[in-house]
């Protein structure tokens, strides 16, 4: 299968981490900034940096922008440039635009033009941290998608004694366990005995909706 194309628009710290981590991964990526000192920062790692006016929608037809799968709109402390480049990159007919907001309202006008998707960076990774800071049992959180997460978690204390049958987690708790993690090998089992009691120092891995066992974390007894 062909691996997607990405075209990045605006290469501050948001967007040439994004190019230089999908470059990482073997991605084609076209970046493009008007700024000649972030360009040179990214040309190392990106497939083709330029220097240009993304505002500009005849440079982007120009540089072949129409066939990049996904469009990165990274410029976001400056609306107006974001609006162009948002409606620049749906008009050529990018078929998946991914936008940077500085805040709500950045965010609704953004939504309402056409951007699939936007992020609030200093925000989403300020509540990341912030739920990080909050954990009691959960050693791992991997997100899936807006609403389930794959989680690796140590047994609360409630639950040690207990058979998975008795427990019911998926019942009570909405939690599908994938797998125990063995401790003194570091190895995970993916079958386990329904009958199996759980030990103190047992660690699960199961998927999740990511708000409840985030919740349902911080309010359980260690």
């Amino acid at each position: 299968m062909q691996s997607k194309q990405y075209v990045g628009l605006g290469l501050g710290v948001f967007g040439s981490t994004i190019t230089k981590t999908l470059s990482q991964f073997g991605c084609e990526v076209l970046a493009i900034d008007k700024d000649p000192e972030c360009v040179q920062r990214v040309s190392e790692f990106a497939t083709k940096a330029v220097i240009g006016d993304i505002t500009d929608r005849q440079f982007l037809i120009d540089l072949g922008v129409e066939e990049f799968d996904v469009g990165v709109v990274a410029i976001g402390n400056h609306l107006e440039e974001s609006l162009l480049g948002v409606l620049n990159l749906k008009e050529i007919g990018v078929p998946h635009i991914i936008a940077k907001a500085k805040n709500k309202q950045f965010k609704v006008v953004l939504e309402k033009i056409g951007a699939d998707r936007v992020v609030r960076p200093e925000k989403e990774m300020g509540e990341r941290v912030a739920r990080s800071m909050l954990r009691k049992n959960i050693t791992d959180l991997v997100e899936i998608d807006e609403s389930y997460s794959i989680v690796e978690m140590k047994v609360p204390l409630a639950w040690v004694g207990h058979s998975l049958n008795g427990l019911d987690l998926r019942k009570n708790y909405g939690i599908n366990i994938l797998g125990l993690r063995d401790m003194k090998t570091h190895k995970l089992l993916l079958s386990i005995d329904p009958s199996y009691l759980i030990q103190n120092e047992d660690h699960f891995l199961m998927i999740a909706e990511t708000d409840k066992i985030e919740k349902f974390d911080y309010l359980v007894e260690k």
